[in-house]
Order: C-alpha cells, then structure tokens, then sequence
C-alpha cells in the first residue's frame, strides 16, 4: 500500500509541475498553437487587437539540485504574441501600456 501512494505521489508530482524547461524550447516567430503544443495551455491571457498575451503562473523553476536538494522555486512566465506570432517571451509579468504604443511589455523578473 504504501508503495501505491508513493508511486502516486511521485507522478503527480513529476507530471503537475509546469516546469520552465519547457519554455527553453520557444522561440520568436513560433504560432500561439506551436506555443501551446511546446510549453502547454496557458493559466491565462489577455488580448487587445492584433496583441496577445499568454500566462504561465506559478512555473517550478527547478526540481532537484544535487547541491540544494528538492527546491520549490516558481516563477512566473509570459509570453506576447502580434498577429498569432511570438514577438517576446520570458520570465516576468505582463504590463499594459497605454495608448499609441504596444499594448504590453514583459517585466523581466531577476533570478
């Protein structure tokens, strides 16, 4: 029995994570659905116009360190699209600008 829960709470734990290893894999250019098939379905988003912008909330950003051992770090991740195409991504929040200007800019967080 205690193997079972052990096993269960192992895989829950390695398949709930949104990791941001995953966000490595994005690039400039990619579509909103290639975002989606890379880095998974966002937490949420914003749109206005021709801008769009995905949130990933609440990210592991690491797991396991052989020198620090289990770690729990989260962030934050944020991605704009212009015309369903990527044009910044990162770790950081979305902010929105006013008029006469792109309607977002990433505030990139600091390790």
């Amino acid at each position: 029995m205690k193997f079972i829960i052990l096993t269960l709470l192992t895989t829950l734990l390695l398949t709930s994570c949104a990791t941001v290893e995953k966000m490595s894999n994005l690039r400039e250019g990619m579509t909103k659905s290639e975002v989606i098939s890379t880095a998974g379905s966002p937490s949420g988003f914003h749109r206005n116009g021709e801008y769009e912008a995905l949130l990933y909330t609440d990210l592991l950003i690491n797991g396991w360190s052989v020198f620090s051992g289990l770690s729990w770090d989260r962030t934050d991740y944020s991605v704009i699209l212009k015309n369903d195409q990527v044009i910044e991504y990162g770790p950081g929040k979305i902010v929105k600008h006013k008029k006469n200007e792109s309607p977002y800019a990433l505030i990139q967080e600091q390790y």
